[in-house]
């Protein structure tokens, strides 16, 4: 007999129980999900970092990381669900957070309405691959010509980058009697005991920081001291000035790949593009904190991606930037390697020979239809792994994993399709090329895209495209598409870099050569757009080949025999240190440069927005090849022309007597006192003007031919901003700007 009443109990307990699963085992939205939280949302697990990267450090320990520092897009109340799910919030602008997640968190925060969409990302590299007097563009490299009325004086320089000599007297006045660093804070310290800051400490005042003496970093890296001194540094009685060298100073010490090494693995991924937007809104605050305005330069980056991992972060960019806040990037260093192609439709194939000193190397395709990836093999014979993008497609999560096993040598072949997060009619894929030993090394490989219907376009993540006479028609690249992000974003001045100094001569007399051309031409290792959504990049040039400027003295004493150290030009010694100054490369370089030169510009006018730097670019800038149409995605809309740029603020460009090149003359005022010298004797007389902004004149002399210098009284002219326009010989033609 059965228990019909008992069974119908028994019955509905189990039903209530199956409705339940559902709830307690949805899924989790990963397309809310950038890769990097939907990874560590799917396994809890995160990637273990290399043993290589933690045992050098006695706190490498590894811990699982238990939290992840994000951007989130929030709604209604979103706020307030990320602190239910026990989320610190960093910082908000807008719909835009910046927080730090409970890793555990991620899947549950990904089904609330509120939650719009989550973004984290890793992986900066610097951009380091001479700065020359180029008069009309960039006056202050040498130190030279400088208009005295304009050098960065109430503006805030901030730089985010690794490697900083606190100490270094290029940071100080020119006198050195003025500590020109007014905050730092660096991010990858422990010593974080009372640190209100998400990771590691901030420092304040002269004594904290000559005392602290160098970042973390600091021992093994150089890169900051080195940027830093181009665009702001003193010179220090030396030849090697900065653009802004009166400007006060704010740095951060991020976090880039080969600072792994300092960071506690449980902290692992507390360090992404979301702490980089902490940093700068960091500068940014410390000017908004003293009222003036800010420049902030960052040569570090990383590729751009099809997958959304910066749509967040471009975002929270172009909120913190604005009227009297400027970021300036480097747009990398990739300029001279394939990194894309197309084969469109109509043709049947394309493709190239691949290689990568490693055994994994990144690809990725985009298109709209349906085609075919051949991968071959080449010994003594020849072996072929197609992949069809239907069956990568009929997978679940998209993701199909091919392998060719051979006697001595195996090729694994993953590949994960998912929409483009510009156009989701088209579909990209990511494929992983995992061989034994080096790709490409053990035996040849090859890739070629099949398919004549489909329009498929490459793009290369890291390793080499080459050609080869084993098969000469696959010899598809282009040196295209390869601009760093943040570089990248809309709201960023993007800089690439040209060439003027072929060498230099170190301080043993050796002469090191470096040599990518010359007259501002287009450096070959400058990255160059467009951007992968189809924007114009980069957005101007400056000289980045051969640059010298200031070196750590940490670095020179934790490594006496880097090779990096042959290329001193100079050393000398401060408050008991040993300093130098050295020559490097790359865009790096160049963005300093013009973050600089911005700088001055923010003295001119101390509200320009992004948009009115670009526009004053358009209408200044130097163009080295005339028969191209700017901007383009080689030189943007040219080379900096710091001088003209002025002109153009202040609107001196309008009066006609002014000349927009500047003068070779040096021109200083002092005590009502206006002081002109020349190199060389004069050939013939010099006529000397002087303007107001309005274009009155208030005073003509004349200095005779023959004479070096001249010295002139202006103390019944009222305090003011004055052009001096110098008409003569050619080689001292010109104008400048002083301020009385």
């Amino acid at each position: 007999m059965f228990d019909v009443g008992g069974l119908r109990f028994k019955l509905i307990i189990v039903l209530l129980c199956l409705l339940s699963i559902p709830v307690l085992a949805q899924r989790p939205q990963y397309g809310k999900m950038s890769p990097l939280l939907r990874q560590l949302a799917r396994t809890s697990s995160p990637i273990t970092p290399h043993p290589s990267h933690i045992s050098h450090h006695p706190s490498s320990i590894f811990h699982r990381p238990s939290s992840v520092c994000a951007f989130v897009k929030v709604g209604d109340d979103g706020e307030e669900v990320l602190r239910e799910h026990g989320c610190k919030v960093l910082a908000r602008i807008g719909q835009v957070c910046i927080a730090d997640i409970p890793v555990r968190q991620l899947g549950d925060l990904s089904l609330d309405a509120r939650i719009l969409r989550m973004e984290a990302r890793q992986g900066n590299c610097l951009s380091t691959d001479q700065m020359a007097t180029h008069l009309n563009a960039l006056p202050v490299y040498a130190g030279e010509n400088l208009p005295q009325a304009f050098t960065g004086k109430g503006v805030v320089v901030g730089v985010m980058d690794v490697g900083f000599d606190l100490t270094h007297p290029n940071f100080y006045s020119a006198d050195t009697t003025q500590y020109r660093i007014r905050k730092f804070w660096d991010m990858v310290t422990q010593d974080t005991v009372g640190s209100g800051l998400y990771v590691g400490r901030d420092y304040e005042g002269r004594e904290n920081l000559l005392a602290l003496g160098h970042s973390r970093d600091g021992l093994d890296m150089t890169h900051g001291t080195y940027t830093t001194g181009i665009a702001a540094g003193s010179g220090v009685h030396s030849p090697y000035r900065g653009m802004a060298p009166d400007a006060d100073l704010c740095l951060v010490a991020n976090a880039v790949t080969d600072d792994i090494v300092y960071i506690d693995s449980a902290d692992y991924y507390k360090y992404t593009f979301a702490t980089d937007a902490l940093g700068f809104k960091y500068l940014f605050d410390y000017a908004k904190s003293v009222g003036k305005p800010c420049v902030a330069s960052f040569s570090e980056g990383s590729v751009q991606d099809f997958r959304g991992y910066d749509q967040l972060y471009y975002e929270m960019l172009d909120s913190l930037v604005g009227p009297g806040r400027i970021l300036v990037a480097a747009a990398g260093n990739n300029g001279a390697v394939k990194s894309w192609f197309r084969k469109p439709a109509g043709e049947v194939s394309a493709g190239t020979f691949i290689s990568k000193s490693g055994s994994d190397m990144m690809l990725t395709f985009k298109s709209a239809q349906d085609f075919q990836l051949r991968f071959v093999t080449y010994s003594h014979a020849n072996d072929t792994l197609l992949i069809r993008t239907s069956d990568v497609l009929s997978q679940e999560d998209s993701l199909l994993t091919a392998v060719l096993n051979l006697d001595d040598y195996q090729l694994t072949v993953t590949t994960e399709a998912y929409p483009s997060c510009y156009h989701a009619d088209e579909i990209c894929y990511d494929v992983t090329v995992h061989t034994t030993g080096d790709v490409g090394v053990v035996r040849p490989l090859s890739v070629e895209v099949v398919g004549r219907d489909a329009d498929v376009e490459f793009f290369r993540v890291n390793g080499n495209l080459y050609t080869s006479t084993l098969n000469p028609s696959l010899n598809a690249g282009e040196s295209v598409c390869c601009i760093h992000s943040p570089s990248s974003a809309p709201c960023v001045i993007s800089v690439g870099s040209t060439s003027y100094r072929d060498s230099i001569q170190n301080m043993r007399g050796e002469w090191k050569k470096y040599w990518l051309g010359n007259g501002g031409v287009w450096a070959p290792f400058s990255s160059v757009g467009p951007t992968f959504d189809g924007r114009i990049k980069p957005d101007v040039m400056a000289p980045g080949n051969n640059i010298i400027s200031s070196f750590s003295s940490f670095y020179m004493e934790a490594h006496p025999d880097a090779s990096d150290l042959t290329w001193d030009l100079d050393r000398y010694e401060f408050n008991g240190r040993s300093y130098a100054w050295i020559s490097s490369s790359g865009t790096s370089a160049s963005c300093p440069a013009v973050a600089g030169a911005i700088a001055l510009w923010l003295q001119a006018k101390p509200d320009l927005t992004p948009q009115e730097i670009k526009e004053v670019l358009s209408l200044t800038c130097r163009h080295y090849d005339k028969s191209l149409t700017y901007p383009n995605n080689k030189y943007g809309y040219g080379e900096i022309d710091v001088y003209r740029g002025l002109l153009y603020i202040l609107g001196v460009d309008r009066v006609e007597e002014v000349s927009k090149t500047h003068t070779s003359a040096r021109i200083r005022y002092a005590d009502n006192q206006l002081s002109v010298s020349f190199e060389h004797p004069l050939s013939s007389s010099v006529r000397l003007r002087l303007y107001t902004m309005n274009g009155r004149l208030v005073h003509t002399s004349t200095v005779k031919a023959g004479q070096t210098s001249q010295i002139l009284s202006l103390g019944s002219l009222p305090a003011g901003i004055y052009a001096v326009q110098l008409d003569g010989p050619s080689s001292v033609k010109g104008s400048t700007l002083i301020r009385k």
